[in-house]
């Protein structure tokens, strides 16, 4: 019978964010870890599947094989459309989308592993300094996020509305990089409410990094 596989990392925060998509879509799959910090992402047969060497990459059950985690999510919004992950109306979708962008494009790629490898290797900066950094851009960008929800009616129970949508896909990894790193998150009561009420739910606590098959 054809398989969906998923290749992640348990910590990778793109990862997550696929794992989150595949349960609240009801999509069986199996899990095949490529630990990021050994290396294994440079491994050959890797390296066909996915020229940038990251994860995740989803191998579908044609055997499309799919990367980079916005495209993913995207791709099963097409073809597994129930449960929607974006709302109804252009700009309520937009709304959705501003706020997993401002996460995707704005504070994860600045504090992932190869960034911060490259800050602690090439840069030679302390880890104080590196720890600056990463609270830098969680900061700023959970300010912005925090007043999106805060200042909105649209929010409701979840990022927007009373269901999960991409945006609460996109929050959960990212407050769990930034608990992990120990950034403050007094400021952010908002983030804070919504994210407590997305956890409560069994795809965000079946793809919670800590309890998959590889976490260390």
């Amino acid at each position: 019978m054809p398989t969906r596989t998923l290749y992640g990392y348990y910590r990778s925060s793109a990862a997550y964010r696929t794992r989150i998509a595949l349960n609240l879509k009801g999509l069986s799959h199996e899990k095949h870890s490529i630990h990021l910090r050994k290396g294994d992402q440079f491994l050959a047969d890797y390296a066909k599947l996915n020229p940038q060497r990251q994860v995740p990459t989803l191998i579908d059950e044609d055997d499309s094989v799919l990367i980079q985690s916005p495209a993913i999510l995207e791709y099963l919004e097409e073809t597994c459309p129930e449960p929607p992950l974006l709302p109804q109306g252009a700009a309520a979708r937009a709304r959705v989308r501003a706020i997993a962008m401002a996460i995707g494009c704005d504070i994860h790629p600045l504090n992932n592993l190869r960034v911060l490898t490259y800050l602690r290797g090439n840069l030679e900066l302390a880890e104080e300094r590196v720890t600056d950094w990463i609270h830098n851009w969680i900061g700023l960008g959970f300010q912005a996020i925090e007043q999106m929800l805060s200042d909105s009616k649209a929010t409701g129970d979840y990022c927007h509305g009373d269901t999960p949508t991409l945006a609460d896909i996109y929050l959960a990894p990212q407050v769990y990089g930034a608990e992990r790193f120990n950034c403050p998150l007094d400021a952010y009561p908002t983030i804070a409410r919504v994210h407590a009420n997305a956890s409560k739910l069994a795809a965000f606590i079946d793809a919670y990094p800590d309890t998959q098959p590889d976490a260390e």
